[in-house]
C-alpha cells in the first residue's frame, strides 16, 4: 500500500493505463468537520458534495467500474443521531442526484443489505437502480450497509439453498453469488484520511488489487488525488502471484 502526499496539479493527458474498476473508501469527513469546528454530520454532507466531482473525473479518465463504500455494517455502531442523519442524507442525494446520472450515462448498483434500512429509503435506492439498469457509461456501485465478511456469508447461503453439491463450489461459483456478480474485481483501491486497512470491504473481490492510501480528508479529495492514485497505479507491475 502507497501513502502520499498531496501534489501539485499534473497533466491529464498521460495516463498509460487505467484500472477498469476503482474503489474508494471514503474516510474522514468527521475529522474534517472537527476540524473546522462543525458537527461530523456538516463532513458527511460535505463528502457527498465530493462525489459528483469524483464520479465525473473517473468517466473523464476511461474508469468503468466504481464503488465507493458509503455505510457499513458496523456503522450501526455510531450514535443513533449521526445513522438517522447519514439516511437523511443520503435519501436526498438520491433525490437529488439520480435523474442527472442517469442522463449521462451512469448505472447505479447497491452492494450491502437493503432490509435494515428504512423502507422508504430502500424504495429510493431500488427506483434508482431500476432507471438507470441499462446505463453503460460507467457502472457506480454505492455500498451501504454493506459488510464483505456479511457479503461472503449471504453468498454460501444462497449456494446452500440452491442445493449445489460441495464438490461443485468453485471460486468462480462463489464470485457469481456475490453483490458485485458481473463485474471486475477492483483493480484498485483507494483510502483516504490516511488509514491502512481494508475495514471489511470486499474482502473477497480485493485478494489482488492494488492499494493507495492519501491523508487528505475525503471531502477534499479531489481531481489531482485521484490523478496522482491513477498514476501510481500505472506505474506498478501486477504479477497476481507469478514472477
Amino acid at each position: 500500500m502507497t501513502t502520499s502526499p498531496r501534489v501539485a496539479a499534473v497533466d491529464d493527458a498521460s495516463l498509460p493505463t487505467v484500472p477498469a474498476h476503482v474503489a474508494i473508501i471514503m474516510d474522514g469527513n468527521g475529522r474534517w468537520a472537527q476540524q473546522r469546528g462543525l458537527p461530523r454530520l456538516a463532513g458527511h454532507r460535505a463528502g457527498t458534495e465530493n462525489i459528483r466531482r469524483i464520479i465525473q473525473s473517473c468517466v473523464d479518465y476511461g474508469v468503468q467500474v466504481l464503488t465507493l463504500y458509503a455505510f457499513s455494517t458496523e456503522n450501526w455502531r455510531r450514535p443513533d443521531t449521526e445513522v438517522r442523519g447519514l439516511m437523511t442524507i443520503l435519501a436526498e442525494v438520491i433525490d437529488r442526484e439520480t435523474r442527472d446520472l442517469h442522463k449521462n450515462g451512469v448505472r447505479l448498483r447497491h452492494i450491502g443489505e437493503l432490509a435494515a434500512l428504512p423502507i422508504s429509503l430502500s424504495e429510493r435506492v431500488e427506483r434508482a437502480v431500476h432507471l438507470t439498469r441499462e446505463n453503460s457509461r460507467l457502472t457506480l456501485n454505492v455500498a451501504f450497509n454493506y459488510g464483505g465478511r456479511s457479503e461472503i456469508v449471504r453468498a454460501l447461503q444462497r449456494i446452500i439453498e440452491s442445493g449445489v453439491a460441495t464438490s461443485d463450489v468453485t471460486e468462480e461459483l462463489i464470485g457469481e453469488h456475490l453483490d458485485t456478480a458481473g463485474l471486475p474485481d477492483p483493480d484498485l483501491i483507494i483510502r483516504t484520511a490516511g488509514e491502512m486497512r481494508l475495514s471489511n470491504f470486499l474482502l473477497w473481490q480485493a485478494a489482488y488489487a492494488e492499494y493507495w492510501s492519501t491523508p487528505i480528508f475525503w471531502p477534499e479529495f479531489g481531481r489531482d488525488d485521484l490523478y496522482q492514485a491513477l498514476c501510481d497505479y500505472a506505474a506498478r507491475q501486477r504479477r497476481f502471484g507469478s514472477l
